[in-house]
């Protein structure tokens, strides 16, 4: 579907179904998004599926306050906001002057003087990024709330500590539904490697900036699973290359590749290369994948995944994550203390 098809056919279902707030949510709906939602509507519907829509309503002014008092001061967290602004989007047009850069620094400047327990975090800067090229900066502002405060708990923090849970679930899931895979992955340790970058990044990282924008579209709508189911359907269509592997710089070579060449043929833009591309350019190109395909695969072979049994999984998770970054805080203290007194 080309962008005016696209953006008539969620016009019908506005008329049908309402827009903003009060629109009811259809099987339809899901479609529509599944097909990718309209660069004109996407910083709309973000902000819809999200909640944040009613964040901007709730706190009239709030973002501009939060500017004022924030813009001049200097902390570790601004320190670390400068060395990341140019690293954030350098390939992409708005963020190569001076107009797109203060922008990100205004938002996660705000968000640090907002919410100083994460303050910032590296790969905030990627996410909000996108958020900025689709949305005004209030809006995306409230989208990093919604991010770091609901959809994405205790992501951005020093410890990463919901990476690392949901890095947890991801290898229990991987058990579950690829249980030849697990093993062996196991063994190479590949699988906490891979999902700490996936996960933080929403992708963005890993694959072409028009294909993981539709897993954004995705996961604003549906949460986390999307993610997940993402994740699983990479590795099976990769199953057989993995399973070959004899260590883990192989393994995610294989990742990093296919990962590279996950493709939106309807955008209009030339993909912008990823790093293991640029590093594997001699090789034999790998045949491309639809993202589009690989969207409705993961939705077809990990369709039993459901958002309240994550939850769960994500709890159980949490305890042992917090309990192993208590052990190695106490081995610390005691290494520390054996210096000092020996």
């Amino acid at each position: 579907m080309k962008e005016k098809m696209k953006e008539e056919a969620w016009n019908i279902h506005f008329s049908e179904f309402g827009r903003g707030v009060c629109m009811y949510r259809t099987p339809r709906t899901r479609e529509l998004v599944l097909n990718g939602i309209p660069e004109r509507l996407r910083g709309e519907l973000w902000l819809l599926f999200s909640g944040a829509q009613n964040e901007i309503v709730s706190h009239p002014g709030y973002y501009g306050d939060l500017v004022e008092a924030a813009m001049g001061q200097c902390s570790l967290a601004t320190e670390e906001i400068e060395r990341d602004l140019h690293r954030s989007m350098p390939e992409h047009r708005a963020f190569q002057n001076e107009t797109g850069i203060a922008a990100l620094r205004r938002v996660l400047t705000a968000y640090a003087h907002r919410n100083p327990g994460i303050g910032y975090c590296q790969a905030m800067n990627i996410v909000t990024s996108v958020l900025l090229l689709y949305c005004k900066e209030e809006e995306a502002f409230w989208l990093l709330v919604a991010l770091c405060e609901r959809m994405l708990p205790d992501y951005y923090n020093t410890r990463v500590v919901g990476a690392l849970v949901d890095q947890g679930v991801f290898e229990e899931l991987t058990r579950d539904f690829l249980p030849l895979l697990y093993e062996h992955m196991q063994e190479l340790g590949v699988i906490s490697t891979i999902s700490l970058s996936w996960f933080l990044t929403l992708f963005l990282s890993a694959m072409p900036f028009d294909s993981a924008v539709l897993l954004i579209d995705c996961f604003f709508y549906e949460g986390i699973k999307v993610i997940f189911q993402v994740a699983l359907a990479v590795l099976q269509d990769n199953m057989n290359a993995l399973l070959s592997c004899s260590d883990e710089g192989e393994a995610m070579t294989i990742l990093g590749r296919y990962l590279d060449n996950v493709v939106n043929r309807q955008t209009v833009s030339a993909p912008i290369p990823h790093l293991h591309t640029i590093l594997t350019s001699g090789d034999d190109p790998p045949p491309e994948i639809d993202v589009f395909d690989l969207l409705k695969s993961s939705y077809e072979k990990f369709a039993s995944l459901r958002s309240d049994v994550i939850e769960q999984m994500r709890f159980k998770q949490r305890l042992k994550v917090i309990q192993s970054l208590e052990d190695t805080a106490k081995r610390s203290v005691v290494h520390i203390t054996n210096i000092m007194l020996s």
